[in-house]
């Protein structure tokens, strides 16, 4: 497994607020949400407890499972306490839950295990949902099974059957699939990210530009509604919820409680590399990078991602550690991978070239996956995100500034850094037309992701520079008018026009889903559709 220090140490997924708003967790003073959840008698709470399955259990203060299962994934938001928490079991679970938050007058918000929203949009001062007991995976193969199609040295039957499974199931528990029957569906390099979300927001990772985004392999999706009702999803029933739950992003129409997906067979091995210099070769590296991105846009079998990075507490640390680096694989010949990347591998040092070139090889594709995952960031930390299209691909000057803003980080005792990173979008992720699902982002070079991270020790001080830094960062490279969009699994609380900035044109449609399936608003939280 590449450990995220090695390969992105400040650019990778996930985005979370910009300026000095939450340095620490969100204030903990009165809201119509916490006032609601006290006056919710123990004996409402006896009544939930009671409606729900054998499986499930409602968890509340001081219950010792309490507090590991409140906290979220980042700590910034971890001021913010669910007055309890459901671990569901099932659909009926989610169901009465719902039913019975409505009913006492709290908010219900679903967290697929252990709530990844950068934004901190799965936290809640009402009734948590948790979703990570729902892990059933259950696979259907076709009767009749499409040919095979070679890759070079890998064989694809595309469409092999049909994937089914729990809101609780991870990036973690389908990876296994691959290395040990062969199959597959698109999904993100972070294990331990949901799936639900995923899927909801888009869904990226390295082989999107190959078999599409994880929103794309959608089948059907069982989901929950606020008057408690469970509906299928999909091209034939309720096709524009089916529409808006990829990429309209999660808590916005209802609890999606299960996902069925296309699924590929694999048979064969598959092209990786992990590339490091210097930053003192930054400028050629971007140039090369953002070079064979564009060459192979329309080239599904390629895929990059490249970034910049550091991490340390002292200046000296910072300094030291900053790197340019790039990461991929390729479904093809590793010959045909070598000559996309042969400019890249020309750059560098004696000793940066030899070792790059030997990270140029054959693996299979379980073998690739694991190469491949690393976890988010951890503790506390903030990103913000852009979509880059062929106008507005970085220039020297903007690499250069966002270089030496780099070496000013102001460090953390975070091993995770800061710094930014850009992943390749392109072929099968291109082809769908803008408006034919919820995800508007079809016409991109790259997502790009600036990030910076703190640990749960460091002090205000600390957490208000390193927040001020990515401000800085982000300004430096892209001035006072950045890019139009940004990446709604991203979420970035402090964005301005994000419903333009993430869903673009679809936006008006997506606020028509709501009011047709939420028409009183229960899923809302600040960039929630409709508010």
């Amino acid at each position: 497994m590449i450990n995220r220090r090695d390969v992105l140490r400040a650019g990778a997924a996930g985005a979370l607020g910009t300026g000095l708003v939450g340095v620490l967790s969100p204030a903990t003073a009165a809201t119509p949400d916490t006032e609601a959840a006290e006056r919710v008698s123990r004996r409402d709470w006896e009544r939930l407890a009671r409606a729900l399955s054998p499986a499930s259990t409602l968890y509340r203060p001081p219950d010792a499972s309490y507090p590991p299962l409140a906290l979220p994934f980042n700590h910034r938001y971890a001021g913010t306490h669910p007055a309890g928490i459901v671990t569901c079991a099932s659909t009926r679970d989610v169901r009465e839950s719902i039913r019975w938050a409505r009913a006492v007058g709290l908010p219900a918000v679903p967290r697929s295990g252990l709530g990844h929203n950068y934004a901190g949009y799965s936290v809640t001062p009402g009734l948590l949902l948790n979703m990570a007991r729902m892990k059933g995976i259950v696979t259907t193969p076709l009767p009749t099974a499409p040919p095979a199609r070679a890759y070079g040295p890998i064989r694809v039957t595309h469409g092999a059957g049909t994937l089914t499974v729990g809101a609780g199931v991870a990036n973690g528990d389908l990876h296994s699939l691959l290395e040990d029957r062969g199959m597959f569906v698109p999904t993100g390099r972070c294990p331990s990210v949901g799936v639900a979300g995923l899927v909801l927001g888009g869904g990226i990772g390295f082989s999107d530009k190959m078999f599409g985004l994880t929103c794309d392999r959608l089948v059907s999706t069982t989901v929950v509604l606020a008057d408690g009702r469970v509906v299928e999803a999909s091209e034939e029933s309720h096709p524009d919820l089916f529409w808006a739950c990829r990429g309209g992003a999660g808590n916005n129409f209802g609890v999606n409680t299960s996902f069925t997906f296309q699924y590929e067979r694999f048979e064969g091995n598959v092209g990786v590399y992990r590339l490091r210099w210097s930053l003192d070769s930054v400028l050629p590296v971007l140039a090369a990078a953002q070079r064979a991105a564009v060459d192979t846009l329309h080239d599904r079998r390629f895929h990059l991602r490249v970034g910049i990075g550091t991490n340390g507490f002292t200046r000296e640390q910072v300094r030291a550690n900053a790197n340019v680096n790039a990461i991929g694989q390729f479904y093809g010949p590793v010959e045909e991978l070598r000559a996309i990347l042969a400019p890249l591998l020309d750059i560098g040092t004696a000793e940066e070239r030899t070792r790059n070139s030997a990270t140029v090889r054959e693996v299979t594709p379980g073998e690739a996956s694991a190469l491949l995952s690393a976890t988010t960031p951890v503790e506390k930390f903030a990103a913000k995100s852009a979509v880059l299209h062929l106008a507005t691909l970085l220039t020297d000057d903007q690499v250069a500034a966002a270089a030496e803003r780099l070496l000013d980080w102001p460090g953390s005792g975070n091993p995770d850094g800061a710094g930014f990173a850009m992943f390749a979008l392109g072929g099968e992720i291109n082809r769908v037309p803008p408006d034919a699902t919820a995800f508007v982002h079809r016409d991109g070079v790259f997502i790009f992701a600036a990030e910076t991270s703190w640990a749960d020790y460091d002090s205000r001080r600390v957490a208000t520079a390193n927040l001020r830094w990515l401000d800085e960062f982000y300004r430096d490279i892209f001035g006072a008018t950045p890019p139009r969009h940004a990446y709604q699994n991203f979420p970035d609380p402090t964005l301005r026009d994000w419903r333009r900035a993430y869903y673009g044109i679809n936006y008006a449609r997506l606020v028509r889903v709501k009011r047709r399936y939420d028409p009183t608003d229960y899923f809302t939280y600040p960039q929630g559709i409709g508010s």
